[in-house]
């Protein structure tokens, strides 16, 4: 697992006093830092490789300014090219989103999916989702 600590900004509180749904996803992406370190070390964008193919984000409790957000960045399952996440932000003692997201190793030059290198997968197999209780 991934692990990342937001500090809500005041400009991401909303009209209603909550954190804006719009501000989610770009909390999320940036619980995947360390993920992109394992496809692209330098994060170079002339050799980027992971592209959003589909995200889902459930909204199950508002977060609000003034208090951390944990994000937190699982591995649910490893494909060919392809892999797909299972997120989570907590604040405090609640889970206040859930989100699933789909990447494929993509090669930017030649504009087509790439087989995941198995040296990536074996990294990627040390931060799998063992769903427990849920």
């Amino acid at each position: 697992m991934f692990e990342t600590i937001i500090q809500p900004r005041v400009s991401e509180t909303d009209g209603v006093g909550h954190i804006n749904n719009t501000t989610i996803p770009v909390w999320l992406e940036a619980g995947r830092n360390e993920l992109f370190k394992i496809f692209n070390p330098e994060d170079d964008f002339e050799n980027w490789r992971m592209v959003i193919v589909k995200s889902c984000v459930e909204y199950k409790a508002q977060i609000y300014f003034g208090k951390d957000a944990l994000i937190k960045c699982w591995i649910k399952r490893i494909g060919n090219a392809s892999l797909e996440l299972y997120e989570e932000i907590w604040q405090g003692n609640t889970k206040c989103i859930t989100a699933s997201t789909i990447y494929v190793n993509f090669n930017t030059q030649e504009q087509k999916s790439e087989p995941i290198p198995p040296s990536i997968k074996s990294v990627l197999e040390n931060h799998l989702y063992e769903e427990v209780g849920q």
